[in-house]
């Protein structure tokens, strides 16, 4: 349970006990807490209004996303003005991941924040990551750039996060396409093609990742999880190069 879980019931808060929360969890009382209160209404809680429009926090997601990722770049580009566009672009991507925003939505409370449906259509991995970028597009709406900026970086980031464990931590290549799959909405199978004998240290195992029916990456290795892995790592590799903040 969040720290600041005790400020709001679970499913639905009044203007006065969102506004509180918000001051309690970053220092600042809303604007315009109607932004605050969608960027908090899940999918599956969604208001249809005109012409099947779904009144929810995907399209503050979408900002949120966008402007949480032009942060983080800029940040990491200031804070390793050493180090390549390789290494910018995976440690832009372990703090934007949903698994690390998940965590960051628990820890800073925000999951108690969330209005989603009992009927099981909010069972998703996702929900608090989603959230949390949706959070950030209603800070950007209600405060603009410059404001929405600083409180990512003193925050969240110099407050929440452990950079040198993020550049220490192992990674899991195949964890991170299926996390990016479910974002994008993309079709994925790993596909064993071929295993044969290899002397004393048995099976080698060759799979390949197929990515909406193309294959996108593949590994080699006498562990089926490993080669996996080095599909997942291959692919990963040109996702990564090719995403733009």
């Amino acid at each position: 349970m969040g720290f600041f879980s005790f400020f709001l019931p679970k499913r639905k808060a009044t203007d006065k006990a969102l506004s509180e929360a918000i001051k309690n969890i970053f220092g600042y009382y809303p604007q315009n807490v109607s932004i605050y209160k969608l960027a908090f209404k899940h999918k599956s809680a969604a208001i249809t209004i005109g012409n099947g429009f779904r009144h929810c926090n995907e399209r503050l997601e979408y900002l949120g996303d966008a402007v949480l990722g032009s942060v983080v770049a800029d940040f990491l580009f200031k804070k390793f003005p050493f180090k390549d566009e390789g290494f910018l672009t995976e440690m832009r991507s372990r703090i934007v991941s949903r698994q690390n925003l998940n965590m960051l939505s628990r820890k800073m409370g925000l999951d108690q924040l969330v209005e989603a449906s009992n009927d099981g259509s909010s069972t998703g991995s996702s929900i608090m990551g989603d959230a949390f970028e949706a959070l950030i597009g209603a800070v950007y709406l209600d405060k603009g750039y410059v404001f929405t900026k600083n409180l990512i970086v003193r925050n969240i980031i110099q407050n929440h996060l452990d950079i040198d464990d993020l550049i220490v931590r192992d990674i899991n290549f195949k964890s991170k396409i299926i996390e990016w799959a479910q974002k994008e909405k993309k079709d994925i199978s790993y596909n064993l093609v071929d295993e044969k004998e290899s002397g004393k240290k048995g099976k080698l195992y060759t799979i390949e990742l197929v990515i909406e029916n193309d294959i996108a990456g593949r590994g080699q290795d006498f562990s089926i999880k490993k080669a996996e892995q080095g599909a997942s790592r291959q692919a990963w590799e040109i996702i990564a190069r090719n995403h733009t903040p």
